[in-house]
């Protein structure tokens, strides 16, 4: 499950693209796929649908991934499912409501009206309940459309992880035995939780569910997440007994699970949040034809947790190939590294300034799209986009809009005229294919 709701879109707008029509069809991992009038997916996510960093040797997240893995060694461990998804499976197999902003062109890649990139890795749940897997953590390459700067990418991987049992006496039992096993070990270690009630009024027990299996199984899901994040945080954090590690619990509200709980760990002076999971809504379940089991889910982004653990600070270092940079991950006892600096390149920033059209193509904008564009432009070149300028004319009408474009290369340093190069293609682009008047 996604470890937050899709964002909701700013109130700062931008463009769709106007003047130019998509070709018929896209190639995308080999097969071709006809476009229609929603068809948004630009050329610089197409190139990445093959690299599935997660499984690259070596690479920071493959790392993470595998840690992740060896702590539930009895979990069926999935990573090869297709990024290409229907609208129905990535939404409305999970109670998605039909207003959601996820669903919006501004929010998520669409190669037509049929068929998209997923934006989490809940979009395979369904199916692989269906499969009799009762017990499964899945990772994957998600996709969506957001802003530029260093903490945001349109590619980005998360990991799910599940685990069901019968909702009978047998499995509530089996819940139980997990619970007191759980409990002892983390009795025992360098941990200090601060917890929440398992079921309130604002965080209720479905109404199909017995509110004491309910409550069972928010615990052992409680459980099983704090045993993960001492596994992963406590060495680096070097938690002991007198300065245990530190996780709390908040209550959180996702489409398809509840209750519903995001998780926070203390790590270097400040509180992080890490993942959000709850119990797995029972129509989840009803439409996966295993309507008598009843569960717990949860999903992290591995970027977020890499940066935290190995101390990236820009996640455009992920997709850079530099020896520089992976060399450091290259360790092959699998454990946590952390990123040392080989460089800070300096910035420069360019602005760009224009006039927004007149009419009904007005009333088509987000910012989504800009970025979308200064991607396709300058790549990994660009650090981060900001609006800093935004007026309309008092008398005909018109919007202007102000975008200061960072450009900074993590391997290199950029010429003067490397920058010039890239910002002019920014702006020829934004001119034919927006129809704007640059100021």
């Amino acid at each position: 499950m996604a470890t937050k709701l899709a964002r909701i879109c700013l109130a700062r707008p931008f463009l769709r693209t106007l003047s130019t029509a998509p070709p018929s069809h896209l190639t995308l991992l080999g097969q071709q796929y006809p476009t229609d009038s929603i068809t948004n997916i630009s050329p610089t996510i197409i190139s990445k649908l093959p690299l599935r960093l997660h499984t690259q040797p070596f690479h920071p997240l493959n790392t993470l991934r595998t840690l992740i893995e060896s702590h539930f060694p009895d979990y069926a461990h999935l990573s090869s499912f297709s990024p290409l998804v229907t609208p129905y499976k990535n939404f409305d197999e999970l109670s998605f409501p039909t207003d959601h902003p996820g669903r919006s062109v501004a929010d998520s890649y669409y190669v037509n009206k049929d068929l998209m990139l997923r934006t989490h890795t809940s979009a395979h749940e369904i199916d692989v309940f269906r499969s009799g897997k009762t017990k499964w953590l899945l990772t994957a390459d998600v996709y969506r459309r957001d802003e530029i700067d260093g903490s945001h990418y349109p590619v980005f991987h998360q990991m799910e992880g599940a685990r069901i049992f019968s909702s009978d006496a047998s499995g509530m039992k089996e819940v139980e035995e997990d619970n007191a096993r759980l409990s002892q070990h983390l009795s025992q270690s360098n941990i200090l939780i601060e917890d929440i009630l398992h079921i309130t009024p604002t965080n209720p027990a479905q109404p199909s569910h017995d509110p004491r299996h309910s409550e069972l199984v928010a615990v052992n899901l409680k459980l099983s997440l704090n045993s993960l994040l001492l596994h992963l945080f406590a060495g680096v954090a070097g938690a002991s007994k007198e300065e245990p590690l530190r996780v709390r619990w908040i209550e959180a509200y996702f489409p398809f699970t509840s209750p519903s709980y995001e998780v926070e760990v203390f790590f270097r002076g400040k509180w992080l949040e890490i993942l959000g999971c709850g119990v797995v809504g029972q129509a989840t379940l009803d439409r996966a034809d295993v309507p008598h089991k009843m569960g717990w889910a949860f999903g992290l982004g591995l970027e977020r947790i890499s940066m935290i653990l190995n101390s990236i600070p820009d996640i455009r270092l992920f997709w850079s190939t530099d020896p520089r940079f992976l060399s450091q991950f290259s360790n092959t006892d699998r454990k946590i590294s952390t990123f040392k600096p080989y460089s800070k390149y300096p910035s420069c920033f360019k602005d760009v300034s224009f006039w927004l059209p007149l009419g009904e193509d007005n009333k088509k904008i987000h910012e989504n799209d800009l970025c979308d564009l200064v991607r396709d432009v300058a790549g990994d070149l660009v650090e981060d986009v900001k609006m800093i300028d935004s007026f309309r004319h008092p008398k005909n009408n018109r919007t202007s809009l102000c975008y200061r474009i960072n450009y900074r290369s993590m391997d290199k340093s950029l010429s003067n005229e490397e920058t010039n190069a890239l910002h002019s293609g920014v702006v020829s682009r934004l001119q034919d294919q927006f129809r704007v008047e640059i100021r």
